[in-house]
């Protein structure tokens, strides 16, 4: 993940605004930034824990535009606005982009190009719900046959 700030750095060395998937696949260039705004998600873990978590989010689109492109002084001035108008803080950026569905990337910084990164689902609670450090392989007819109510350590409820 890279915060805010680290993403205009990198802006006002950059000459062009590109992006890219880990496995290779780049953003076709006239790719749109619908959306810079805050993202706030509160929650409670299956421990029971109040989350609280709050990120910067980019919103990538590409239309029929072909011809367009998003330099970086303009996505600079695009931040600069919404970090006025929003209060946005220096939080860490998340990115939004469809593929089969919309899915929700991390970013680096490789070069000139910023690389949309995986993440990842994780249980919060684990000391609480027993899991162990090794992620537990559970033959799915174990886990259909778990009783309502029954979230033990080693219960496979989480």
């Amino acid at each position: 993940m890279m915060k805010l700030s680290e993403i205009k750095k990198h802006l006002k060395n950059m000459t062009s605004v590109s992006f890219e998937l880990e496995d290779g696949m780049r953003v076709p260039e006239h790719f749109h930034i619908t959306e810079v705004g805050v993202s706030t998600k509160d929650f409670i873990d299956c421990g029971g824990t109040v989350r609280h978590e709050k990120a910067v989010n980019f919103q990538l689109w590409q239309a029929t535009d072909f011809e367009h492109r998003l330099l970086p002084d303009k996505l600079l001035d695009i931040i600069t606005l919404s970090e006025k108008v929003l209060g946005i803080e220096d939080l860490d950026v998340e990115v939004e982009y469809q593929l089969n569905t919309i899915g929700k990337y991390g970013i680096a910084v490789n070069g000139n190009k910023f690389i949309l990164t995986s993440k990842h689902t994780a249980c919060l609670a684990g000391n609480v719900c027993g899991i162990p450090e090794d992620k537990q392989n559970i033959p799915s007819a174990a886990v259909n046959t778990v009783s309502k109510g029954s979230c033990t350590p080693g219960g496979g409820c989480c």
